[in-house]
């Protein structure tokens, strides 16, 4: 499938969450000890909709594959 070019921040937007800068910093550093072993959208702080949202763009390698990626190794980083 042919990638769409969203910009991280619109990631955030899409889900739901405050999208500018300092939103997200203060989102990654709550969320910030997501493991290896645990799948993005398996999180426990995601709302149900947001789940599944994440999922599918990982399965169908949608639009928002590569935005979703990027937010799971920022979760990741120590």
């Amino acid at each position: 499938m042919e990638q769409g070019s969203h910009a991280f921040h619109e990631l955030f937007a899409q889900l739901g969450l405050a999208c500018d800068r300092q939103g997200i910093e203060v989102f990654l550093k709550a969320h910030r000890a997501l493991t290896g072993d645990v799948a993005l959208s398996e999180a426990p702080f995601w709302t149900p909709a947001q789940a599944a949202f994440l999922r599918e763009s990982v399965m169908l390698d949608a639009d928002w594959a590569q935005q979703a990626e990027q937010l799971s190794q920022a979760l990741r980083w120590r």
